[in-house]
């Protein structure tokens, strides 16, 4: 018998909101409300945009040295993390892949981690096998939301005006109409926002709170999904995967120099030998010349017919009013400014490597 599709906390209220809902990593979530994608883009791009992340995997570590035990699974300095950081990091496998990315916070006296709602069941076990002496607790009680752009800073401040103090990459507990949340100034869009951790009895209260404000609406899955290509940001199972690594994928600024250094972690040999001699391919940009987006399998040609490539991400770009995409080329084919050609339904159509991302990120440093 299948798994029954799950639904958050937050169900009754997208229902109620008109969200169109789809089976996505086995949650029935919003892929759009009746504004319409594009409208939500905009939104979150020039205004601010509720969207429900409750699918995503919460899980807290506790133990001693658990900084420096986790590190033992991923490729970041954790050690040194100050209590009210946050930082992006991956779990890497023997072959220098990508198993799954990461937000790992310091709570002080634990550590605060959201994993990607389809890779929850993985990683929950894998960490309670590889960490010795460390606690693994998935949180089922608590709803996460995020509030993204430009004015997320007051929609949330209004009623947590503590939150403003925060930078791009803290978290902090605060109260948000008398609940205690926690609130990390982060998100998935390239624009300034935070992610809020919530009693799930209290998150559709706080939500109604937040969409009350007038620069405030609901987003779904389909803005998610093109704000974070025009900002450049990897989808676990599309972009990145257990047989990527984090220098194909241009992630090398995750690996600080104490890690790249010492090793130390799962596939480090590949990893660091990438480092120093180049990977094979590279994830890059593709701005497509006409108006026909390039979606996910789209094969990548040079200039003679030649496949170099495959596009990972695609779709519109509202914000550059064009399509985008991202996609893994063969090295001499990854500088910027790169012709190329995709075959989309069977036709070449010209394109060009172009850096990543498609907009200027909006975080408050």
């Amino acid at each position: 018998m299948a798994n029954r599709v799950k639904r958050t906390p937050l169900y009754d209220l997208h229902v109620e909101l008109g969200g169109k809902m789809v089976d996505f990593a086995g949650w029935e979530m919003p892929v759009q409300y009746p504004a319409g994608i594009m409208a939500e883009h905009t939104q979150c791009r020039t205004q601010a945009a509720l969207f429900d992340v409750s699918h995503m995997g919460q899980v807290i570590l506790t133990g001693d040295e658990v900084a420096l035990k986790l590190e033992s699974l991923v490729p970041a300095a954790l050690d040194e993390l100050r209590i009210g950081k946050a930082r992006y990091t991956f779990f890497t496998n023997p072959d220098g892949g990508i198993m799954d990315d990461l937000i790992v916070s310091n709570a002080g006296d634990h550590l605060f981690i959201v994993v990607n709602a389809s890779m929850r069941y993985q990683d929950v076990p894998y960490m309670r096998e590889n960490l010795q002496g460390v606690e693994v607790i998935e949180v089922f009680d608590r709803a996460l939301i995020a509030v993204q752009g430009p004015m997320a800073e007051d929609v949330v401040g209004t009623h947590c005006p503590e939150i403003t103090e925060l930078k791009f990459m803290e978290t902090t507990l605060a109260e948000i109409d008398g609940t205690e949340c926690r609130i990390s100034r982060l998100g998935y869009t390239g624009e300034d926002g935070y992610e809020i951790s919530i009693p799930e009895d209290e998150v559709d209260r706080i939500s109604r709170l937040m969409l009350s404000h007038p620069k405030c609406a609901p987003a779904g899955l389909g803005a998610r999904d093109s704000l974070r290509m025009e900002a450049g940001l990897c989808l676990y199972g599309n972009d990145i995967n257990p047989s990527t690594s984090p220098i194909e994928a241009g992630l090398k600024w995750a690996i600080p120099k104490r890690r790249r250094s010492a090793g130390g972690f799962p596939g480090a040999d590949r990893i660091l030998n990438e480092f120093k001699n180049g990977p094979s391919r590279k994830l890059v940009g593709i701005k497509p010349s006409g108006r026909a987006p390039a979606r996910a399998g789209v094969e990548i040609h040079d200039m003679k017919g030649n496949t170099v490539g495959a596009i990972t991400s695609g779709g519109f770009g509202p914000t550059v009013s064009g399509p985008v995409a991202m996609g893994y080329v063969s090295l001499p084919f990854a500088n910027e400014g790169t012709q190329i050609q995709l075959i989309i339904r069977g036709k070449p159509q010209p394109a060009e490597v172009c850096a990543m991302p498609f907009i200027t990120p909006n975080y408050k440093r």
